[in-house]
């Protein structure tokens, strides 16, 4: 319970508290960490993004839950926190990727568009009026041939990770990575690693047809979301070990 006289700082504008806290960017926080887990890891061929959709009835069509997007033909993102914020976030992104092609002729820096959403991300928690967005991204791609993946975060913090996790499970997922991450391995094994975290983030309760996967090859560098029965492959691999 907080003290009468701050309640005033938690209440529809983001102002710091007298103990230097910014309330509103510590709930859009929460609000990522009640999100589904997804997981992002750079191996020696590229980047891989994991997600889980956690589809919660049957009735549901689980394509029509989208966690991974495509930003560029070289870049996609995963998001967990609210999806309405993270679709806003995707559009900017996209319209970004494309004013940088139309002005300068080449596809957009992985870490340049990194910072220009997050400094977008970061305006709003400036103005009264607004709130942050409560979404967080892995953001995941290939420039100059090297792979690149940031995590942001709705105070509009950036940092760049080897291996990370976002959403519930997070530290379930950091506790796996921290053990067994290793730079060198192969897609199948970053997948296989990954596939390890989520599961560990679950509990052991995953759905073949809640996980999705995609991956951005150094050589290609091109974005591509694996198809059902690659996905099922992996998970039926890992079931198997």
């Amino acid at each position: 319970m907080q003290p009468q006289y701050q309640m005033g700082y938690d209440r529809a504008i983001t102002v710091f508290s007298p103990d230097g806290r910014l309330y509103q960017v510590e709930y859009a926080r929460e609000a990522v960490k009640r999100g589904t887990t997804a997981v992002g890891l750079k191996c020696r061929e590229g980047v891989v993004l994991i997600v889980d959709k956690r589809v919660t009835s049957r009735l549901l069509e689980s394509a029509s839950v989208e966690k991974i997007f495509k930003i560029d033909t070289h870049i996609g993102v995963a998001s967990s926190g609210l999806v309405g914020d993270a679709r806003a976030l995707v559009d900017r992104a996209r319209v970004e990727s494309q004013i940088n092609r139309v002005s300068y002729d080449e596809p957009i820096n992985v870490e340049v568009l990194a910072k220009k959403l997050c400094d977008h991300m970061q305006t709003y928690t400036q103005f009264g009026g607004a709130r942050p967005y409560g979404t967080a991204l892995l953001i995941a791609g290939v420039s100059d041939g090297e792979a690149r993946l940031f995590e942001t975060d709705p105070s509009g913090t950036l940092l760049e990770y080897k291996a990370t996790g976002i959403g519930t499970g997070q530290p379930a997922v950091r506790k796996v990575f921290e053990d067994e991450y290793q730079e060198d391995t192969d897609f199948a094994g970053a997948i296989q690693l990954g596939i390890k975290a989520l599961h560990a983030a679950t509990e052991g309760k995953l759905d073949v047809g809640a996980i999705e996967i995609a991956v951005v090859p150094i050589v290609e560098g091109e974005f591509r979301k694996l198809e059902k029965d690659e996905v099922k492959a992996y998970i039926d691999q890992f079931e198997e070990e």
